[in-house]
């Protein structure tokens, strides 16, 4: 039970770590009317959670099992590869402060020393610090499976935003939980689908939403880093 517990507090999308101010490329998605209404709003949730399992998931994955291996270097390769391939200099700036933040966090609520480890080599810069190498470490830590840091990590990046779909077009509460119900449907095919692919084998083909990313840098009005 006090496991289950805090994997809830840890998935909690109003937990302290800055991404609020993130709406991963959503804020341009409406600017510019990819996103209009709340069926446009779950084929978005929906290319960004196929996107997300592909790179962030894989990511995920090996740094959970190199924790549980003990295999530290498999945790830093997890994380430089991730930044390497995640495109745009706000998408990066998301996963790197939002990761330095969760480790800061964890570490003020229980003691892990390979959390404790991969915070003073972010500090030190031998890593970027990937929000979801962090998530895989502190998940470990508190006993989630693989599978379970998996989910925990894509109803977050869904959470995220929907959040910001609330502040940014007109949409209310119920629909976004509709959405955010729907979107859920296709965790264990994403989960299925890269579970055995190696770090090498980790890309995703959004176009779209790398142009999105792109156009939100050189926005004037804007209320989200990214």
């Amino acid at each position: 039970m006090v496991r289950l517990a805090r994997l809830l507090q840890f998935s909690d999308s109003t937990l302290p770590i800055g991404s609020f101010a993130f709406s991963n490329g959503l804020e341009s998605a409406i600017q510019t009317q990819v996103v209009t209404d709340p069926d446009s709003l779950l084929q978005y949730v929906e290319l960004v959670l196929r996107q997300a399992a592909r790179m962030d998931g894989v990511a995920l994955l090996h740094a959970h099992r190199a924790v549980l291996a003990g295999d530290y270097q498999g945790i830093l390769d997890a994380d430089s590869e991730l930044l390497c391939r995640r495109v745009g200099e706000e998408q990066q700036l998301m996963l790197t402060r939002v990761g330095k933040k969760l480790a800061e966090l964890v570490l003020k609520i229980t003691h892990s020393p390979v959390l404790e480890r991969w915070l003073a080599d972010i500090k030190a810069g031998v890593t970027p610090g990937c929000f979801p190498i962090g998530q895989a470490i502190a998940l470990a830590h508190v006993g989630a499976t693989e599978v379970e840091a998996f989910v925990m990590h894509q109803y977050g990046v869904s959470s995220m935003i929907l959040s910001a779909a609330v502040r940014l077009m007109r949409i209310d509460h119920i629909d976004t939980q509709r959405i955010l119900f729907k979107a859920q449907e296709r965790v264990q095919d994403d989960y299925l689908a890269v579970r055995d692919l190696s770090l090498d084998e980790m890309s995703a083909f959004a176009p779209i939403f790398d142009v999105l990313v792109a156009h939100h840098t050189t926005t004037h009005v804007r209320l989200f880093m990214n």
